[in-house]
């Protein structure tokens, strides 16, 4: 009884000052208005919890969905004709794929198997409208094609010429798989491809896991912030149906879908340098590539490259790579002089070699 009777004081003085305390930070509030911005005090005073908001891609679908479209291509087949009359009916097979507005003014990518041996093709926009394209041109190493439509100020996908792509990169593929409507399917990069314009195989493509499916082919690869990253192209396959693939899908790097674009505006075809030399081995000791063979009649033999010749500089770039050297070449137009630096049998030797054009 007497410990409690003493214990009243202390409570009452903790109590009080306690009270005193919060009024004091009140009145100072009401006062000083300006406190109210400090947020470790709002944080002493709030005793609500914040909710995070959860992480979302919308924002960058939203920049870049509008210039994602849908692509219908048909062509006129004939069908036999069964019954008493004569003569085949006409039938409309129809192919579906995706697309991606590059410019205001109409111009559109997409993969050329989309639109391949179409007789007619109507673009469709995430607004609703509809427009019959016209095919520019295509190219088939790539499978890149170029439509136009008869309508200005259309969306524009944001682009980045200095975008890297790295391993690793949260990516989002936009098209219309199936005839579903817009769809979005998301993953990372798995390997990154190159922007040269030299023969192109899987190696030189964006590899990444997010889902492309039929319809989805021309749509496009964004980042995380909703810059256009590659075009939608296709999944691994092997010849062997038994074998089960997943999680491995390819995109042409933004790059050099944009070279390939250019190109075909300009010129309704893709020019290719060429060389005609086959090469495997870059040699670091020597900081060149080794000449494997040489094409009988190629601007190399005309250019006196022989096999064996080790070249280690196109006009004024050192090589520093097989694939660096090649892309030199393909990036020249043709009939072109270019001057080779090489090693041959211990000597230096610098020769002229007009570059020749790759057909396909």
């Amino acid at each position: 009884m007497v410990t409690l009777l003493k214990l009243k004081p202390v409570l009452k003085y903790i109590i009080n000052s306690i009270s005193y305390g919060v009024l004091f930070a009140v009145a100072l509030l009401l006062l000083v208005p300006k406190l109210n911005n400090n947020l470790s005090i709002r944080q002493l005073l709030n005793s609500e919890t914040k909710v995070l908001k959860p992480l979302s891609f919308a924002k960058a679908v939203s920049l870049a969905s509008p210039a994602v479209v849908n692509i219908y291509s048909g062509a006129i087949q004939s069908s036999p004709s069964y019954g008493p009359s004569y003569g085949r009916r006409a039938i409309k097979a129809t192919r579906l794929g995706s697309g991606v507005i590059m410019d205001s003014n109409g111009y559109i990518l997409t993969n050329m198997h989309v639109i391949q041996n179409a007789d007619l093709i109507k673009v469709v926009l995430q607004s609703g409208r509809e427009y019959p394209a016209e095919l520019i041109g295509f190219d088939q190493v790539t499978d890149l094609a170029v439509l136009k439509v008869d309508k200005t100020n259309l969306p524009v996908i944001p682009q980045n010429l200095h975008q890297q792509s790295l391993v690793g990169d949260v990516v989002l593929a936009i098209g219309n798989p199936l005839n579903l409507g817009q769809t979005v399917t998301q993953g990372i990069i798995s390997a990154t491809g190159r922007s040269g314009l030299s023969n192109t195989n899987y190696l030189n493509f964006l590899q990444m896991d997010a889902a492309i499916n039929d319809g989805n082919s021309g749509g496009a690869l964004i980042n995380s912030n909703g810059v256009l990253v590659g075009i939608n192209s296709r999944k691994f396959t092997r010849s062997d149906p038994q074998q089960n693939i997943q999680g491995i899908f390819f995109a042409v790097p933004y790059q050099l879908a944009a070279k390939i674009m250019y190109q075909l505006i300009e010129n309704g075809i893709v020019i290719r340098g060429w060389l005609g030399i086959s090469a495997e081995r870059y040699l670091t000791g020597l900081k060149g590539f080794l000449v494997e063979s040489v094409t009988p009649n190629s601007p190399a033999y005309k250019g006196n490259i022989q096999e064996g010749d080790v070249i280690y500089q196109i006009a004024d770039q050192p090589i520093s790579s097989i694939t660096q050297a090649l892309d030199i070449i393909a990036e020249t137009r043709p009939n072109t002089p270019l001057i080779f630096k090489l090693y041959r049998q211990g000597g230096e030797i610098k020769t002229t070699v007009t570059i020749g054009e790759f057909k396909n």
